[in-house]
């Protein structure tokens, strides 16, 4: 069946490049007039180009775009304001924008660093939520989207900081999902897997691009989870396997 997103609301972060920028353009593509988040001016404008350039062929989409710093909390508080104003609701949000920080041992990372990875993967996804939150309630079937990473869970030698961002990440979509289950509101988590995108060739520098995919590929599986038909809440969803899967507690090893 055919997404239809039209006269929803959705905002995306990190939408210059990479995953976030498809998921903008397969939003804007079903319809959604899609509120672009990035620092990176030029690659906002090119996703407006291409938006505008879907809508003359097919009527639909449209994008506003905000070029924000993450770090800026105070215009990350502006940006639900300014959409309050604007709309008076959102319908889909999709946290998307991250950073790596560095692949190194735990103790031999800068304090500037992990605090960089924390502030703009764990605080300003919490102040995000804060600040549109209220907005979401209002819409009649509210999605949020936060993009999480298998190193949350598999917590591999050297990855620390970005590891624990993400878990820490994954920890807030519960709670939240666990607080709204009442409401026409869904929030899930993603892990899309290794996708080809900078952020993987920082981590990976001998890793052969072709051999992953695309982030077009990753954003097609992803939009879906902002569907108003949308059931789940508070799980994860796997890109590679194409499903949902569920949180466990810890497990005894029998010692």
């Amino acid at each position: 069946m055919t997404l239809d997103l039209s006269g929803r609301v959705a905002v995306v972060t990190g939408a210059s490049r990479g995953i976030g920028y498809f998921i903008a353009r397969e939003l804007a593509a079903a319809g959604a007039h899609v509120i672009a988040v990035a620092r990176t001016v030029g690659g906002l404008e090119e996703l407006d180009d291409q938006i505008k350039a879907e809508r003359a062929k097919t009527g639909k989409g449209e994008a506003t775009l905000v070029p924000l710093d993450l770090s800026d909390m105070a215009g990350i508080d502006r940006l639900g304001g300014a959409i309050h104003q604007r709309w008076g609701k959102l319908d889909i949000l999709v946290a998307n924008a991250g950073v790596l920080g560095v692949i190194s041992p735990i103790g031999h990372v800068e304090a500037k660093t992990f605090e960089k990875v924390m502030t703009i993967n764990v605080t300003s996804t919490w102040r995000l939520i804060r600040s549109v939150d209220p907005l979401l309630r209002l819409s009649d079937a509210g999605r949020a989207i936060l993009m999480s990473s298998s190193s949350a869970h598999s917590a591999r030698a050297f990855w620390a900081p970005y590891a624990a961002s993400k878990a820490a990440v994954e920890a807030m979509t519960r709670s939240w999902a666990h607080e709204t289950q009442s409401l026409a509101l869904r929030i899930n988590a993603v892990d899309p897997g290794a996708t080809r995108t900078a952020m993987r060739a920082q981590a990976a520098p001998g890793e052969d691009p072709e051999t992953l995919p695309h982030p077009s590929e990753v954003a097609k599986r992803i939009v879906p989870l902002a569907s108003p038909e949308l059931k789940e809440t508070g799980l994860i969803f796997q890109v590679k396997n194409n499903r949902f899967v569920a949180y466990r507690q810890p497990e005894q090893t029998g010692l």
